[in-house]
This record gives structure tokens, C-alpha cells and sequence, in this order.
């Protein structure tokens, strides 16, 4: 009986965790920020890669679209690197000010469409 008690909690946790993940809702889509800066960190790895961007003032957080993707539509792991200049326009996220959703990224004179 337990067993069973722990495996449907497990489960729950599982498709919650899922629910989450993949809801854009926390993203507020009726404002589109336009940001310039610096790369200060990046992740090209599953399940969304990221960059962490040095603006005047304030680092942001940008959610990336997965690296299959990434590559896929021409942005290659080597452009994200620390020390480069990029502009990221997306939407902001709901709570987290220092937080933003990724649409496109402009790097090396080219705008890569992420969506």
C-alpha cells in the first residue's frame, strides 16, 4: 500500500513538473523587450539554453529555445560566448524582473529567429 502512495505522489510531482516546464504562460507576450549587452554567461544544453546578459546596470536572465533548434536555425554554441555583444528581443517574465523569454537573438550581424 505504501509503495503505491509513494508512486502516485511521484507521479503527480512528474506531471506537474512537466506542466510547468513547458507553460510560456509566465511570460508576459503583450510586452516585447528589446535588450543590448554583454554576455556574461551561456548554456547551450537541454531542456533551453540560456544566457546571462550584462545591460547597463542589470544582468538578465534569457531563456533560449532548446540547442537542437539553436543550431538548426543557424546560432551555433560558439556565438554565445562570454565577451559578446548581442541584442535580445522577447518578453518579460511575469515575477521575475531580471528574467526574459528569448524571440530572437542578434549576433555577429545576423538575427537568428528562436521560435
Amino acid at each position: 500500500m505504501r509503495i503505491r502512495l509513494v508512486l502516485a505522489v511521484a507521479a503527480c510531482a512528474a506531471a506537474t513538473t512537466a506542466v510547468a516546464h513547458h507553460g510560456w504562460s509566465a511570460y508576459d507576450a503583450e510586452k516585447t523587450l528589446t535588450l543590448t549587452g554583454t554576455i556574461e554567461a551561456s548554456g547551450y544544453e537541454h531542456p533551453h539554453g540560456f544566457i546571462r546578459l550584462q545591460t547597463r546596470g542589470k544582468t538578465w536572465l534569457a531563456v533560449l529555445a532548446p540547442p537542437y533548434r539553436m543550431e538548426n536555425r543557424g546560432l551555433p554554441r560558439e556565438w554565445l560566448k562570454p565577451g559578446t555583444q548581442i541584442t535580445v528581443v522577447g518578453y518579460p517574465h511575469r515575477t521575475d524582473a531580471q528574467e526574459m523569454r528569448a524571440e530572437r537573438i542578434v549576433v555577429n550581424g545576423k538575427t537568428i529567429e528562436l521560435r
